[in-house]
């Protein structure tokens, strides 16, 4: 079916970057928003804008009944989640159907079956994709945890069932560990994903987090688009992504790319997604995660490749067969994307206030998805990413040459950013030869 409205049902530079694409294709564009929202870029340019509750995102972003009602009021054919808040809740892809309405993203099953990550590793190893070792069964209570310790092996991971993202995520060195720190975990699981059980991982050391985006139209035809390097995070959380990764060995490359079809085809995907991999010294690799969504680093993909990707989700949505063959799709060049947030750059606490100046660099190679403008207010109610500076380059020494440019450029007054953050990790020594794994901040 060609579609002919999209509701975004996200705020911020993710609902811009997603209606950028919709008015290029001549679609209508709904924008939802919160009260503390209304003044935002987001909502100014979308054709129409609904206002949906309070700023606490249960009462806006998170209400299902509400957003459902917008899209009615409004008459959108099709809801696009963007990323967080409800994109992977296949609770709210099924009520979207269910009012017959066009999903963007993959079948609620899917969902399902790949947001619990306890099934997740489970049909991975069916599907002969090599798993961290751990347990395959939940467990709900520390004495559970502590019996299946022992064959897991220390040191552990203790893990959200139902959650990602790296919230809730906890290491645990030792049986004594284990019982401090399990309760707190649990309760983290329960407090974000409404689930309390939580599952046991061996613990890589030194790992590198690398990712591979996939594309797959529901009729067989399945893509990979390369692969992220995604190591340099701050408590789980990703914080400076590029493409293709610095580090690997190009044999590893394709034992990624060809295990990441693999999982895509083993649970029946249709969308854009990406499945997640540990890579540990000896770049033996590790199935993490499956992400059913648009990833917030998804433009570093983007600008070696030349594809638009939200085009590519809204094409299988309108049911078309992916237009390109694995074979017509070449990297080229290199792309490093830094997530701007307003945060202190030392403490890293949230810093909500007034934007009194927003002024991104410009230039060959940069391109600024920001969720703000000068003269907005960034509010205490939802993430602290305010945009996000990509660039791009022949190769990645350009790449880092402009970087250290456009970072130096990049003037944000009135909040405290991790612009000095950035500045500091693009001149570090393992940054630059592209040698760096999940612990890189801690010794920054």
């Amino acid at each position: 079916m060609a579609l002919r409205k999209i509701l975004i049902a996200n705020r911020g530079e993710i609902a811009r970057r997603i209606a950028r694409t919709c008015r290029q294709r001549g679609l209508a564009v709904v924008a939802v928003h919160s009260e503390a929202d209304r003044d935002l870029p987001f909502v100014r340019e979308a054709d129409e804008a609904v206002e949906i509750g309070p700023p606490p995102v249960a009462q806006s972003y998170l209400n299902m009944d509400a957003i459902l009602e917008a899209a009615r009021r409004t008459g959108a054919d099709a809801v696009h989640p963007g990323y967080g808040l409800l994109s992977e809740n296949a609770a709210f892809a099924r009520k979207v159907e269910e009012a017959g309405l066009v999903f963007i993203g993959p079948r609620p099953e899917v969902i399902e079956a790949m947001g619990d990550k306890v099934n997740a590793r489970r049909t991975m190893e069916r599907a002969g994709v090599p798993v961290v070792p751990g347990t395959l069964e939940g467990v709900s209570s520390v004495e559970e945890a502590a019996e299946q310790a022992e064959s897991v092996g220390y040191p552990l991971m203790l893990k959200a069932s139902a959650g990602g993202g790296g919230i809730g995520m906890q290491i645990c060195r030792s049986r004594e560990e284990l019982a401090r720190f399990f309760p707190s975990a649990q309760g983290r699981a329960k407090a974000y994903f409404g689930d309390g059980t939580l599952f046991l991982e061996k613990y890589i050391e030194h790992p590198r987090h690398v990712e591979v985006q996939v594309a797959a139209d529901g009729k067989g035809n399945v893509i990979h688009l390369f692969e992220r390097e995604c190591s340099i995070q701050r408590r789980n959380q990703k914080i400076v992504e590029e493409s293709l990764s610095p580090s690997i060995h190009p044999e590893t490359r394709v034992r990624l790319v060809e295990a990441a079809v693999r999982a895509a085809r083993s649970v029946g995907y249709t969308g854009v997604g990406t499945v997640e991999f540990l890579v540990d010294a000896e770049e033996r690799i590790y199935f993490l995660e499956m992400n059913t969504r648009l990833q917030v680093e998804h433009p570093v993909t983007e600008m070696i490749t030349g594809l638009d990707l939200v085009a590519m989700q809204l094409d299988i949505a309108e049911g078309k067969d992916l237009s390109l063959s694995q074979e017509e799709i070449r990297p080229e060049g290199h792309a490093i994307e830094y997530r701007i947030c307003a945060e202190d750059p030392k403490t890293f606490l949230p810093s909500p206030g007034s934007v009194e100046l927003f002024q991104p660099p410009e230039g060959p190679g940069i391109r600024v998805d920001a969720g703000i403008e000068s003269g907005n207010s960034v509010t205490p109610f939802y993430d602290p990413l305010v945009a996000k500076l990509i660039v791009s380059g022949s190769n990645r020494e350009e790449a880092l040459a402009r970087s250290r440019e456009a970072l130096a450029a990049f003037r944000i007054e009135g909040i405290r950013t991790n612009l000095p953050l950035h500045r500091r990790i693009v001149d570090d020594p393992r940054f630059i030869r592209g040698k760096y794994d999940t612990r890189f901040l801690e010794s920054l």
